[in-house]
């Protein structure tokens, strides 16, 4: 008697196991985790969908700094096509650490420096300078906030900070062509961050 009231709640049990796994992929579908931390898979500017790209971590030993997705409007494992190609795109980077932005500021004039001609880097000082004001007037990003680098054709480089814009636009292709450089150049700060967001890590 007992094990005929077992056999439905065993397949109760089962049901329910079986429809959360059915369920499972839609959910990680819009999503992609790196280290706990979640990309949606498609994001938008404008009236423009981007996808995303690819997602890694920058890590140096133990220390976890941040996970950064790029996303573009068509993907690609190219790092010139990623580079060049025209429309919006978005670098995001979701903080795993507390950090001074004056850490961010080293990093973006050296990452430019390591990858930009000297003629290029004579075009792009005045902008960088502004840049470098917007994440002065920052002071510090948290553990948990989000960093949008955005580039919205006819403004240029756009930041925000967990949704909020910082600074105004400044305007330049070639500008946020020498951001990316700092993470997909020939001389990226992290080559394992690179084959990342070039999509090495995923399909």
């Amino acid at each position: 008697m007992l094990d005929s009231f077992r056999l439905p709640r065993t397949l109760t049990a089962l049901f329910i196991c079986l429809a959360a796994a059915l369920a499972a992929p839609a959910v990680l579908a819009q999503r992609l985790v790196v280290d706990g931390q979640a990309f949606d898979t498609a994001a938008r500017i404008g009236n423009i969908e981007l996808k995303l790209n690819g997602a890694g971590l920058r890590q140096v030993a133990w220390f976890k700094a941040y996970a950064a997705g790029l996303y573009l409007p068509d993907k690609t494992r190219a790092a010139a096509q990623a580079l060049n190609g025209v429309g919006p795109k978005r670098l995001q980077m979701r903080m795993m650490q507390d950090v001074p932005t004056a850490e961010f500021i080293k990093a973006f004039d050296k990452g430019i420096g390591r990858n930009s001609s000297a003629a290029e880097l004579a075009a792009l000082k005045e902008r960088m300078a502004r840049f470098d004001l917007i994440l002065t007037q920052i002071g510090q990003v948290k553990k948990g906030d989000v960093v949008n680098l955005d580039f919205i054709p006819g403004q240029g480089l756009v930041l925000t900070l967990n949704g909020k814009p910082r600074g105004e636009a400044i305007a330049g292709e070639d500008l946020y062509a020498a951001l990316l450089r700092i993470f997909i150049g020939d001389k990226p700060t992290d080559e394992r961050l690179k084959a990342s967001l070039l999509g090495a890590a995923w399909s």
